[in-house]
């Protein structure tokens, strides 16, 4: 404690930047550091001394501690996690391959499925069956586990997951091969069982999910072991809690058992953070912008809560189509994203187009503009060309900028082959990747029935706020919000997030024949299991118990998301719980079905509890009275096609309520709002920038 206020920690890893946010009862500082990619423990331990160092803060009166890390998401991308073997019944060993069994684009004639997540070799068919009531259709063939064992040993095998055909409802036979494996292989091997990884139906992705959190164990558990220790060797003993890809935060000992669900886990507290603007400031439907050095993240958010869903997709193939990856089934924020941040690349393809990403220069070496060996040219490289950058203040003065070999890489690579010169190759760029991210969210509102237009944007990340002003022109949005530690957004988002856990189960119960016992039970069950990861983490504070059932037509193969009352459920909720299905399913699809039952297939329970920080941020400190600008900038502004001589402002000289015309540069430590003669900015009473559209001729 630090004159009785609260000491928070939170660290946020991406693909190029590390960012640190330190809060100490109502004051909040924040660093952005280069991401050391072979060694990130490290470099987030640099960040979080030097916060230490520049508050004075000693490492024992840290109380809370909250890291979310795209490090799995990475393995999986890059395809660097560890060797894998699957086990499961014999002839569906090939259920990796065959996937949903269609193309996930009809029209392209030379098409290019992914690769399995284990290939062939590393597929293994054991001789069992449990029906799908837990009767014993086939016995299983222990002997053969046995060579199975032999052949994990002579691969070198790091990581094996098994998963049978009925395995989500019946363990039995998973539970055996397991007992049997860890006899006869070494104990280094991690081994993950479908069943505890993701317990319900839908093979193909039931299976895609153990494999990838079994692909990712050994490389994550060892990870948070080593940062544990070096955290103790620091003098650290706060809680350490991981960030969850579905906004909610869970113990060390759960994330490295399930690391699967660390997937997006930087991106949803970005989500997070959005989410909390969106209800403090009575924006109902908001689209959130979330843009770093490596992607692009746009979510929707509606009544303050995030989109959510239960299934995502890794590693895809082919860029923004669905279907070209691997699927996995774990809680999620629901949000699209695009490879595009500041450290994509820009080329010039075969037909004489620009194109940006989705590769990116990431940290090592970076863009061009960083001097660390980097000869492609990037978005970061054009932003600086184009004047959003300054090239002398980038991080907060970290890195000194190179402005003349950008210049050059942009005009060798992009200029000379499209006869392009001066400040218009860093124009084509950045024109290119903002039209790919307005597509993007374009896309992926109309999916979902929104208007975007209609929506205000919150933008926070170190690359967002340098494009929103000419995403929001393409999309037709009016307002937009810059809250305070944008450039940290994400890791702010992680001190909002409540310490959840979500437990599901695939069980199928006709709602005409109700059973209020067996769905007691279930529930009951789930309950205990959440609890176990929740109560001893929640510091005291109360513990709340959310309950869904998804739900459809017998015979469909969608479902549809329900509420469950609260309390013990009796046989008459059966009807209810109906008429509330129906009631759904007919706002979304227009009608109902008559005389055809409706049954549930999964249950969703979710114990979830407010820590302090996310209840009381703290209170932005303003000046009062308007402030000038501390200088000029050349600057590209886009709607009037012209290099203009811009004033630059820095954010935290601005008074409360302070009025700024566009154009306009707004400077902070992590990040720069730029606002185009479209926009006009003001400073709201929380200390966010909004930014609205100038009416006609003004």
């Amino acid at each position: 404690m630090i004159d009785g206020s609260k000491v928070r920690l939170a660290v946020d890893i991406g693909g190029t930047f590390t960012d640190v946010v330190l809060e100490i009862g109502a004051d909040r500082y924040s660093t952005k550091i280069l991401t050391d990619a072979g060694k990130p423990e490290q470099g987030l331990m640099r960040g979080v001394d030097g916060l230490l160092t520049e508050t004075g803060v000693e490492p024992g009166a840290i109380d809370l501690f909250v890291h979310g890390t795209t490090l799995a998401t990475n393995a999986l991308i890059e395809r660097k996690g560890a060797k894998t073997a699957f086990i499961t019944t014999a002839g569906f060993e090939d259920i990796l391959e065959l996937g949903y069994e269609k193309r996930f684009d009809h029209y392209d004639l030379m098409i290019d499925m992914p690769p399995a997540i284990v290939p062939q070799e590393l597929r293994f068919g054991v001789k069992e069956r449990l029906a799908s009531d837990g009767s014993v259709l086939q016995d299983l063939d222990e002997a053969s586990i046995v060579g199975i064992a032999d052949k994990i040993k002579t691969l070198n095998v790091e990581a094996v997951a098994i998963g049978f055909l009925h395995g989500y409802a019946h363990s039995e036979h998973e539970r055996r091969v397991a007992d049997i494996l860890r006899e006869h292989i070494d104990e280094k091997v991690t081994i993950c069982l479908s069943h505890e990884v993701c317990p319900q139906v839908r093979e193909y992705e039931r299976f895609s999910t153990t494999c990838a959190n079994a692909c990712v164990r050994p490389l994550i558990s060892g990870y948070l072991t080593r940062l544990n220790d070096a955290l103790t060797d620091r003098g650290i003993d706060a809680p350490l809690f991981l960030m969850m890809s579905g906004g909610g935060l869970t113990t060390l000992e759960s994330a490295a058992r399930f690391p699967i669900r660390l997937v997006e886990s930087g991106p949803a507290g970005g989500a997070i953070l959005a989410g909390h603007i969106a209800q403090s400031g009575g924006y109902d439907e908001v689209v959130s912008f979330d843009m770093g050095g490596t992607t692009a993240k746009i979510c929707l958010i509606g009544g303050g809560e995030p989109e959510r869903a239960r299934r995502f997709e890794i590693a895809r193939a082919y860029r923004d189509i669905k279907g070209s990856g691997w699927p996995v089934r774990i809680p999620v924020i629901e949000m699209v994203e695009i490879g595009a941040g500041g450290g994509s690349i820009a080329r010039v393809d075969s037909l004489n187009r620009i194109t940006v990403g989705p590769d990116s220069s990431g940290s090592e070496p970076g863009p061009v503009c960083y001097g660390r060996g980097g000869r492609q040219a990037t978005v970061t490289d054009a932003n600086l060309v184009i004047g959003r950058i300054d090239p002398a203040y980038f991080a907060g003065g970290k890195i000194v900028l190179d402005t003349p070999a950008a210049e050059t890489a942009l005009n060798d690579q992009i200029g000379k082959p499209l006869g392009l010169d001066s400040h218009w190759p860093a124009v084509g760029v950045n024109e290119i990747v903002e039209e790919n991210m307005a597509n993007a969210a374009r896309v992926h509102a109309i999916e979902r029935g929104k208007d975007i237009s209609r929506c205000t944007m919150i933008a926070f990340g170190g690359g967002a706020p340098l494009h929103l002003c000419r995403l929001a022109e393409k999309l037709g949005i009016s307002k937009m919000v810059v809250p305070s530690g944008a450039g940290v957004g994400s890791a702010i988002g992680f001190l909002r997030a409540p310490i959840s856990y979500e437990v599901t189960r695939s069980s199928t119960m006709v709602l005409d024949r109700f059973e209020a016992e067996e769905a007691n039970r279930i529930i009951r069950q789930m309950e205990e299991e959440a609890m176990e990861i929740v109560e001893p983490a929640s510091m005291g504070s109360a513990v709340s118990i959310r309950r869904i059932v998804d739900i459809r037509y017998a015979g469909q193969g969608h479902e549809i998301q329900v509420m469950l009352p609260d309390g013990v459920l009796a046989d008459d909720h059966g009807p209810q719980i109906h008429q509330t299905f129906e009631e759904l399913y007919k706002s979304v699809y227009g009608l109902t079905l008559e005389d055809v039952p409706s049954e549930i297939v999964t249950w969703s329970v979710t114990a979830e509890c407010n820590l302090d920080s996310a209840n009381n941020p703290p209170t932005i400190q303003m000046p009062e009275g308007d402030a000038n600008p501390k200088g000029t900038r050349t600057l590209f502004d886009g709607p009037t096609g012209k290099l203009l001589e811009t004033p630059v402002y820095w954010r935290f000289d601005l008074g409360r309520g302070q009025n700024i015309a566009g154009p306009a540069i707004i400077a902070e430590h992590e990040t720069s709002t730029i606002v185009t003669s479209t926009f006009g900015a003001a400073v709201g009473p929380d200390g966010s920038i909004v930014l609205e559209r100038k009416e006609a001729g003004t």
